[in-house]
Formats: C-alpha cells, sequence, structure tokens
C-alpha cells in the first residue's frame, strides 16, 4: 500500500489528465487527419473523444475497488505479488516509452522552429534541469505545475480564432464525402492525442474527493476535444484541403499571418509558450515511469531513477541520434501498445473485477 498523504483536488486530477493528452498531437493532428479523412477529420476527434471517456470511467469503476492504491496494488490484491511486479514492469516500461517519444519530439520541435544549429543533446540536456527539479518531488507538485500552465497559456487557444477571418468555411462541406470508411481507419490516428488517460490508474489514490472522479474524467476528457476540436476544424477552414498536408505543423504556420506592430514572428512566442503545454505531457509520463521502478525496489523516493532515467535519454540520443521519421517509427509502436493498455486492458480487467464480485457477493450469502 501507498502512502497517499499527498492528496490534489479535481481541478488538479483534471488538468493532470488533461496535460497529458495535449502532448505534440495538437501541431500535427489536423494534416494526419487530412491525409486520411480529408476535411471529414474533425468527426474522428469526437469518436476518439467517445471511446477514451468511455475507457476513463470503466477505469474509475475498477480503481473503486480497490480506492487506497493504484493499479499495482489492485493487481498484486486480486493476483498475487509476482502478477504485481509483472505488470509493475510492463507500466514502467509503457510509461518510459511514451516520455521518450514525447521528450525527443519537443526537443526536435526546438531544434526545427526555435535553434536550428543546436544538437538535439544539447537541448536534452537543457530540458532535463527543469524536468528533474519538477517531477522529482510527489504527485501534488505535478498537479500545482499543471493548474499553472494551463492558465497561463489559455491565452494561446484563444489566438486561434483571429485567423478564422481568413477561413472558408466551405472547404468543410459536403459532409462525408468519401463516407464513413476514412473516419473509422482514421480513429487510431486520433486516439493517440487522447492517450494519457490511463495515468487515472495511479492518480485515482491521490484524489481527495474520489466521488466527483467520474465527472472528472468527462470534463478533462471534454477540455482536450474542445482543444482539439478548436483548431483542426480552424486549420480545416483555414487552409485548402490539398494545401494543408503540405505542412508538417499546420497549427503553426497558420499564425504567419498575423501581423502586429509590437511583435514579429508570432509562431515563435506561441510556439515558446506551447513548450510549457508539452512539458505537462512529458513530465507526469516521467513520474510514473520512475514511481513504477521505484515500487520494484519498494523505495519511496523515486528522485535518484529520474535522474538514472534522464541520463539514460541524454546518452540514448547520444549514441542514437533522433530524427523526426525515426520518432513517427516509435510512436507507431507505442501507439498499438497503448490502444492495448489503455482500452483493451482496462475492458478486460473491469469485467474480471466485476464477476469476481458477483462470485463473492454468492458465496458470503
Amino acid at each position: 500500500m501507498i502512502n497517499v498523504n499527498n492528496k490534489i483536488t479535481l481541478r488538479q486530477f483534471i488538468l493532470l489528465i488533461h496535460g497529458v493528452q495535449m502532448g505534440v498531437g495538437v501541431l500535427t493532428l489536423p494534416r494526419e487527419l487530412a491525409e486520411q479523412a480529408g476535411t471529414d477529420g474533425w468527426m474522428v476527434i469526437i469518436i476518439s473523444w467517445f471511446l477514451a471517456t468511455m475507457a476513463s470511467l470503466i477505469i474509475i469503476q475498477i480503481m473503486k475497488k480497490y480506492p487506497n492504491g493504484t493499479i499495482l496494488d489492485l493487481l498484486t490484491h486480486y493476483f498475487g505479488k509476482w502478477i504485481g511486479r509483472v505488470a509493475t514492469i510492463i507500466f514502467a516500461l509503457y510509461f518510459a516509452l511514451l516520455a521518450h517519444v514525447i521528450f525527443i519530439r519537443e526537443a526536435l520541435f526546438i531544434q526545427a522552429w526555435i535553434l536550428p544549429r543546436t544538437e538535439v543533446y544539447v537541448l536534452i540536456l537543457l530540458l532535463s534541469i527543469p524536468s528533474y527539479q519538477i517531477a522529482r518531488k510527489n504527485i501534488v507538485i505535478l498537479g500545482r505545475y499543471s493548474e499553472f500552465v494551463f492558465f497561463m497559456t489559455l491565452w494561446t487557444f484563444i489566438i486561434y480564432l483571429i485567423p478564422l477571418k481568413y477561413a472558408h468555411w466551405l472547404h468543410l462541406f459536403p459532409v462525408l464525402k468519401e463516407g464513413w470508411v476514412p473516419i473509422i481507419t482514421t480513429v487510431k490516428t486520433a486516439i493517440f492525442s487522447f492517450l494519457g488517460f490511463e495515468i487515472i490508474f495511479f492518480l485515482y489514490p491521490f484524489l481527495q474527493k474520489k466521488d466527483k472522479a467520474s465527472m472528472g474524467v468527462v470534463i478533462a476528457n471534454t477540455l482536450s476535444l474542445l482543444a482539439f476540436l478548436t483548431i483542426t476544424i480552424g486549420a480545416f477552414a483555414f487552409y485548402s484541403p490539398n494545401e494543408i498536408t503540405i505542412y508538417n505543423e499546420p497549427t503553426i504556420e497558420m499564425l504567419k499571418v498575423l501581423e502586429f506592430k509590437f511583435i514579429e514572428r508570432l509562431e515563435i512566442v506561441f510556439f515558446s509558450f506551447y513548450l510549457f503545454v508539452m512539458s505537462t505531457t512529458v513530465l507526469p509520463f516521467m513520474f510514473m515511469t520512475v514511481f513504477c521502478t521505484s515500487q520494484l525496489v519498494r523505495k519511496q523516493d523515486h528522485s535518484r531513477h529520474l535522474a538514472l532515467f534522464l541520463l539514460i535519454e541524454f546518452a540514448v540520443v547520444v549514441l542514437f541520434p533522433p530524427s523526426f521519421d525515426k520518432n513517427n517509427h516509435l510512436q507507431q509502436v507505442i501507439e498499438q501498445v497503448g490502444m492495448i493498455l489503455a482500452f483493451a486492458f482496462p475492458l478486460c480487467l473491469w469485467g474480471y473485477v466485476w464477476v469476481h464480485g458477483l462470485f463473492k457477493r454468492r458465496a458470503i450469502k
């Protein structure tokens, strides 16, 4: 059983989940959806939101069976010590891969947009310092950080209303140009942007008001839905259906039309602030990684594990210089794993827990 003296508020719970979902998907999602589903891609986001919300609610129902422990404690309780330890290793590797993909992608974006002559390993080293300072403590610090970043960067999404004066809304019509098949097949692409809600398995025991957890996950997923829809529909209306697929990051490119007398290249300013948003994705994944590894050795302090993780990240980047192609390939791999751990695993576990409880009640009678 873990120490749950450090409690997080409902707002921190919501913004932690919302933060891990934002990631880097906002920058590339409109192009990826347009390539596969055309301008009907915005409907894929709604389907992905529904699936993510249903999976989140199932996780809440599972965790209600063992409210004062994480998924690792629950699995140990139901299946024994060795299954619990295997699950700990699997979750540690999963979160480590997610953290690695997004951490490297963050550095690659910085190199592409802000510091093109700086090596990626230098950027990783610089990013590691604040990452260690924030993630080495406890989940409460991450919750407060997510709150701070959310309100600090809220204006960046309002900025996207300005380019809409150049939008051509006819680009969105007719609806269902190619039917439902392209939309359904594109769900696996959009669902990656909603991954991250599985940290509920680890956040639930720290939540102060557990009776409001279901409402919290619905709000968190809905905030992500509104953000993705606003930017995606705006990009579809701003670009022509063929033009949007030309740009790797159409979300940033569309800000180039904005001009102010007191500032040049607003897209660079936007991206600089968006780095904070990306950090609310990668830091919880780092925290969950070292939380799992520290549980393996039965220690509460995970700061040494975090330092080791960051050193490994730096060494990997030095020995195997990353690129967008390599990062995309690794992202496709983690997408497949994420579909299992975030959707199939909770559904199967919920079925087992429900049947187990049913037989237990009958045995008592």
